[in-house]
């Protein structure tokens, strides 16, 4: 192998260029020739010179790898620095502003549509009023019991007034209780029922009927009378029976007919009472008798009863 062949390192010979020397290069600071690249133009066999126009093989190489290790880096290699880690809490902190705002908004739409619901709102102010007009009712008639109550304790507590105050108050009640037990006589508008017998004798239960629609008619004091003018009081205790002859017998008294009861009470209340259809009037009529009731401005009741003696009951103190 000739020198010229072993410098180039490939084994080929080593073409003549016209005008270019052959050799080491004369020029000072040029590199050696042992130093150059076996791919460079001089290491190159014939017919693979690079063209003229094209640009250097080893330039292109150098230029596309720089390229890929910097996008290679740009990929694999995650940003450092305050600048990224500014970036970062800049998008959290915009997230959270966001979802703040989504819900102050969510909160200010309720709140106006419930603010402005008209039923809702009329709903609660009938409410409030019929609240407050009970209430004011309830408080009215709570002052009213209060001055009534502290009323009667002043008159109570003063002295000589306290006690014809409820030297009163009994009188009252015991007039009151007097009148429905019998043992004293009343006085007051009312009612004059008289019976007239028919075919048929006047029955106790006819009688006893009258009673009772009297006193749910609201009748204070009642005493039956006979044809005689023999009288009765009728009190809770009071019993009929049915005597000979078409007598009554009136707690063991016997009362000849016409038989007349009367009455103290509201008169058109115990008069409606006793004429209603299929009541006291309508019965004796089939009996073949007669009703006569009769208003009475002042009806006397003076007929009294004993007092009657408890055995077995007790007030309650």
């Amino acid at each position: 192998m000739s020198e010229e062949q072993s410098e180039t390192g490939t084994g080929w010979p080593q073409p003549a260029v016209p005008g270019r020397p052959t050799g080491p290069d004369p020029r000072p600071g040029a590199p050696d020739s042992d130093e150059m690249s076996p791919l460079s133009p001089e290491g190159e066999p014939p017919g693979r010179q690079s063209p003229p126009d094209e640009p250097d093989a080893g330039d292109a190489v150098t230029v596309d790898l720089s390229s890929v290790t910097a996008s290679a880096g740009a990929e694999q290699i995650p940003p450092t620095g305050p600048a990224a880690v500014a970036r970062r809490f800049t998008s959290a902190g915009a997230m959270i502003a966001l979802l703040l705002g989504l819900l102050g908004f969510t909160l200010v739409v309720q709140l106006r549509t419930t603010s402005t619901d008209p039923t809702s709102a009329a709903t609660r102010q009938e409410d409030l009023v019929r609240i407050f007009s009970d209430l004011d009712s309830r408080e009215k008639r709570l002052r009213q019991d209060i001055e009534a109550l502290e009323e009667s304790q002043r008159q109570l507590r003063s002295g000589e007034q306290g006690r014809q105050a409820a030297l009163q108050e009994a009188t009252r009640r015991a007039d009151e209780l007097g009148i429905l037990a019998g043992t004293l006589p009343a006085r007051g508008p009312g009612l004059s029922v008289r019976f007239e017998a028919g075919s048929k004798p006047i029955s106790a239960y006819r009688v006893l009927d009258a009673v009772q629609e009297l006193r749910g008619a609201g009748a204070e004091a009642m005493q039956i009378a006979g044809g005689d003018g023999a009288a009765v009081r009728i009190i809770a205790s009071t019993y009929f029976l049915d005597g000979s002859g078409g007598d009554l017998v009136v707690d063991g008294r016997r009362l000849s007919g016409p038989i007349t009861i009367t009455v103290i009470g509201d008169p058109t209340t115990m008069a409606t009472a006793l004429k209603i259809p299929g009541g006291v009037a309508a019965s004796v009529a089939g009996d073949g008798g007669n009703v006569i009731v009769e208003d009475r401005e002042v009806a006397d009741v003076s007929a009294l009863h004993a007092p009657v003696k408890l055995e077995h009951a007790r007030p309650v103190s």
